[in-house]
């Protein structure tokens, strides 16, 4: 046996006859998804009777299958016992109440100190090898100065699962964002692609329909403030900086956000007495089926303290 390979045995039976090669074993192996089980056979990992296989080709009875599985390629990136919030841990998913500050993955510019490396860190051993790279299962992402609610995979199962809800777009998310403004009329759909800026490819911009991607926000105002509201954001979708450009798109950009909006005369002095320094944006529910054992899940997460300060100084 080739170091670091463990050989699976399957065969198939007849709740699987008829069935696609990568449907067949994935239901026969449910530890590994269907996407890396298309991967394996295209790799030439899957072997029958010295036979050549594609993933899309029916199965018999009785076929015996041997399953070569590599270990998960480590990533390229360190465990770090940062603190997490943690909602919600089980088995197969983690959901983690992130502060604005934190940055979800390492990219250039942050390659340490992220919610990866936290996660590395936290599941030791227990991470999402969805395509054979070990690594924590991340279906969805919130801006580094965002807060609130992230789930992310630790198994290939959940991780599938997940990202299949998000791509249909059944995961309920609520956001609370306290904007510029009152925005009228009190509560609509803001209903308008996005896609990179012309201007600033480090943005994200409303276009015209068919460029960019669909995006829908249900918004509702929550509270009237001085000069501002909060504002209550249900996701039908769930693009880049959605929130915050549609809601800049409305007239109504969110406080404190450095490029999507400008403060505003009257509040800059309020920002630097507080010392609030991000966009006033909070994931506050999330809310989904659990994608193994088919439960419906919901949490919810409070204001965090300092957009709790900010609506208080801008009570009317």
């Amino acid at each position: 046996m080739v170091p670091g390979v463990s050989i699976i045995e399957t065969t198939i039976g007849e709740a699987q006859a008829g069935l696609r090669l990568d449907r067949a074993l994935a239901e026969l192996l449910p530890d590994l998804s269907r996407e890396r089980i298309k991967a394996l056979i295209v790799e030439g990992q899957i072997v029958s009777g010295g036979r050549s296989l594609n993933p899309s080709m029916k199965v018999a009875v009785g076929q015996d299958y041997s399953i070569s599985l590599p270990a998960p390629v480590a990533l390229d990136a360190v465990a770090q016992d940062i603190p997490l919030d943690i909602v919600h841990e089980d088995a197969d998913l983690i959901v983690v109440d992130k502060p604005a500050g934190l940055v979800v993955h390492p990219a250039a510019g942050n390659l340490d100190g992220t919610l990866v490396n936290a996660l590395l860190h936290h599941c030791d051993g227990q991470l999402s090898g969805i395509g054979g790279v070990a690594r924590p299962g991340i279906v969805h992402r919130i801006d580094k100065d965002t807060s609130g609610l992230l789930v992310v995979a630790k198994s290939d199962k959940a991780h599938e699962g997940l990202a299949r809800q998000f791509k249909d777009h059944s995961i309920d998310r609520l956001y609370a964002a306290i904007v510029y403004g009152i925005p009228t009329p009190g509560s609509g759909t803001v209903d308008a692609w996005i896609g990179r800026s012309n201007a600033d490819r480090k943005k994200m911009a409303v276009h015209r329909e068919g460029r960019g991607k669909h995006a829908v926000t249900h918004y509702r105002v929550m509270e009237r403030l001085r000069g501002a509201a909060m504002v209550e954001c249900r996701l039908e979708t769930g693009r880049t900086h959605q929130v915050r450009v549609h809601m800049a798109h409305l007239g109504h950009p969110l406080i404190g956000d450095p490029v999507y909006g400008r403060d505003r005369k009257g509040f800059k002095s309020i920002l630097e007495t507080l010392g609030f320094k991000r966009q006033a944006l909070h994931a506050k529910r999330l809310g989904f089926i659990h994608p193994v054992t088919e439960e419906p899940l919901a949490f919810d997460s409070p204001l965090p303290a300092d957009m709790q300060e900010l609506l208080s100084e801008l009570h009317v």
